[in-house]
């Protein structure tokens, strides 16, 4: 390619791409798009639903597994496996614990996740809406 014809692609190029700061916006009509953004709750509180029930399933599998090692430790009373099935309640009891716990604090926290969403959209709405823009798109 000759040094001219660089010089000249190299022109056009910077002639197509100014250095002026230029906003995309929704096309006149709309466009594809609702030109709207939208936050909903759902994903936020099915989440909180879901920690909630894994909270309540947890209170009662811990609540299963100690009343099920109450009726078998009698029977394994004396055997060397008793200690074994105790060292097994103790770990699993702390694990489900910990899981019921996180649970409790989980759902809550969501849902206010969904809240304090939905209040930054509409304050982002409301200063979105208070910027005037000329029909030109260009003032």
């Amino acid at each position: 390619m000759a040094w001219e014809e660089w010089e000249q692609l190299k022109t056009a190029a910077a002639e197509r791409h100014g250095t002026r700061m230029q906003l995309n916006r929704v096309p006149a009509g709309g466009g594809s798009g609702t030109g709207r953004l939208r936050h909903t709750h759902g994903p936020w509180t099915r989440a909180a639903t879901v920690a909630d029930d894994l909270h309540t399933s947890t209170v009662k599998s811990k609540a299963d597994l100690g009343l099920a090692h109450d009726d078998m430790a009698g029977s394994l009373a004396g055997l060397a496996s008793l200690v074994t099935v105790k060292a097994v309640l103790a770990s699993w009891d702390k694990r489900l614990g910990a899981v019921r716990d996180e649970c409790s604090t989980l759902g809550p926290k969501l849902r206010q996740v969904a809240v304090d969403m939905g209040e930054v959209d509409q304050a982002v709405s409301t200063k979105a809406g208070a910027v005037q823009v000329s029909d030109s798109g260009k003032g």
